[in-house]
Order: C-alpha cells, then sequence, then structure tokens
C-alpha cells in the first residue's frame, strides 16, 4: 500500500471528513480550527473554534458536528508536536456546531445532568439523527479522569451518559448493521463493542468489571486513536506502536499498515465515488495523507 502526502503543516490534525467535491475537512486540535483541504492540496481555515476541536462529523443541516477537548499543553520533541496535560487556560470541553455556509459556530453542549464534558475527542452520527461521542477525560501530572460514552441530538435538545469509568475512550464507529458501537480506548489499546438496543441506550455489560464486550487487546505498548469502519464491517483504527493503521475483525484477529516514517497517527475516513479513498491524519508530523484502501469504507449517514 502506498502513502501519498496531500497537506503538510496542519498543526496537529485530527478528524477528517471527506467531502463530496473531493475535498476534506480537519479539525487543528493544536491551533483550534476547522480546516479544509481542497484536491489541490490549498489549505484553507473553515472556522476559528477555540479550545481543542478533536473530532468531527457531518450532520444535520449543511454543519459539521465537533468534539472539542478544551484544549492541551503542548511538547516539541525532534521536531514532532505531542500533546500533553489539560491546557493552563482550560475550561471546559464542548460539542460544536459548524455551518458549513457561513462558517458560523454554536456551541451545543458543555455538560449533562450537571456534570461538565471534559475532553469530548470523537463522533459518530446514527441513521435516526442522533450521535455517539467519547469523553477521554483530562489529565494533570497527577491525575487522569475516567472517561464515559454520550449519546445526544443534534439540535441540542437531549444529551445522556449511557457508559462510565471507561479508561480514556477514543474513537467511536457504528456496525454496517448499526445495532453494534465499536470504541477505542488509547491508553490500555482495547477495543470495544458495545451492542445497541435502541438509539442511545447499550446492553448492559456482560459482567460489572467490563465495559462491554471487548473485541482486542493489542500487545506490547500500544496506544490507539480514532477509527472508521468498513463496508465489510472491519474496524480500522489509527495509532499503534509504530504509526499505523491497526484493521480488526469484530472476532479480534487484526493486521496492522504502517506509516512509514510516522510516529503519531490519529484518525482516517474513507470517501470518492467508491469509498476506497483512504485520509489519514499523522499529527504529529501535521500531515494529511491518502492511500487507495483493499476495500471500501462504510457509507456514514450523513
Amino acid at each position: 500500500m502506498e502513502f501519498g502526502i496531500v497537506a503538510t503543516g496542519l498543526g496537529f490534525p485530527e478528524g477528517p471528513v471527506a467531502l463530496p467535491d473531493g475535498s476534506v475537512l480537519f479539525v487543528d486540535i493544536r491551533g483550534g480550527t476547522l480546516g479544509r483541504v481542497d484536491g489541490d492540496g490549498t489549505v484553507s481555515t473553515v472556522a476559528r473554534l477555540g479550545g481543542g476541536p478533536n473530532g468531527a462529523a457531518l450532520g444535520p443541516g449543511n454543519a459539521v458536528y465537533v468534539c472539542n477537548n478544551g484544549g492541551m499543553a503542548w511538547h516539541d520533541a525532534g521536531g514532532l508536536t505531542i500533546p500533553g496535560h489539560m491546557a493552563h487556560d482550560y475550561q471546559t470541553g464542548s460539542i460544536q456546531r459548524v455551518d458549513l455556509t457561513s462558517g458560523a459556530m454554536t456551541t451545543l453542549y458543555t455538560q449533562c445532568d450537571g456534570h461538565p464534558l471534559r475532553g469530548p475527542n470523537d463522533l459518530v452520527f446514527d441513521r435516526h439523527g442522533g450521535f455517539w461521542f467519547s469523553d477521554l477525560g483530562k489529565s494533570t501530572e497527577w491525575t487522569q479522569d475516567r472517561g464515559a460514552l454520550y449519546y445526544a441530538l443534534a439540535d441540542g435538545t437531549k444529551i445522556v451518559r449511557v457508559r462510565h469509568g471507561l479508561i480514556s475512550p477514543n474513537g467511536v464507529g457504528l456496525s454496517p448493521g448499526q445495532d453494534v458501537l465499536y470504541v477505542a480506548e488509547t491508553v490500555t489499546g482495547r477495543v470495544w463493542a458495545f451492542d445497541i438496543v435502541a438509539p442511545g441506550v447499550l446492553a448492559p455489560p456482560p459482567a460489572p468489571w467490563l465495559a462491554g464486550r471487548l473485541v482486542a487487546t493489542l500487545p506490547g505498548y500500544t496506544v490507539l486513536d480514532s477509527l472508521a469502519v468498513e463496508q465489510s464491517g472491519r474496524i480500522c483504527v489509527a495509532g499503534g506502536p509504530e504509526g499505523g493503521i491497526t484493521v480488526f475483525e469484530p472476532d479480534g484477529r487484526s493486521e496492522h499498515h504502517r506509516l512509514p516514517g510516522e510516529v503519531i497517527v490519529t484518525n482516517i475516513c474513507f470517501g470518492g465515488d467508491d469509498r476506497r479513498d483512504a485520509w489519514i491524519t499523522a499529527s504529529s508530523s501535521g500531515r494529511l495523507y491518502r492511500t487507495r484502501w483493499p476495500r471500501p469504507g462504510l457509507a456514514l449517514n450523513h
């Protein structure tokens, strides 16, 4: 598999969203913006969001919905950008809506049942018009939040916490039948499956000490980030001990596709007429890659 560099100098890019015209939206966590890379590699700013925009997805009303983690501290290591603990000016995490026509931003959610959102990370829309999202939490030198999963409506009228106590939940995605929610945990290197029984409702875990059904835990020191699902049902998760994409079968078998020279690879999305154009963010180097994937990605709901 060959990986071509489409754009460089993107700060700390994440949350790629492939558009029908061949361009790609992305968030720059370090720069606090929503940007666009056109087919010729031209980069432009769509909206300035502040904080730490972390994940993005197309939703109702020609809008992009963004998980904003509220901001991080940053470190430069040998020319690489490395995220750290919460920013010194951190206030809260949020879910934001950006109108793609005007670029206007609206904040939809900053709390649930009186508890502030800490570090919203990634989201996926279902066919009912709502969306699932992960909250990885925030860390300091001495503390690390437990994370959670939420379900919310796109009009800003309802948000519920559906599972808590997770350890750094990051990428989220739906199965082809939309009856399973997949979640990747960063620091544990685990991929979980949660059975969906109704919009915004998950089946109870199989045991009190389990978050859901365990798909896989990778060996060695492995960190996982955001993900996308193939039409086949395979789960493509960015990260790994060597930057790249690990593809999991629902039964736990996996294979890893390395991006040569990259360290922090954070996300993948699918686009193009056959949904085999894979766009991959290599955040630590500020690059956006493109490759032809061996199989089509799953069609999203928006």
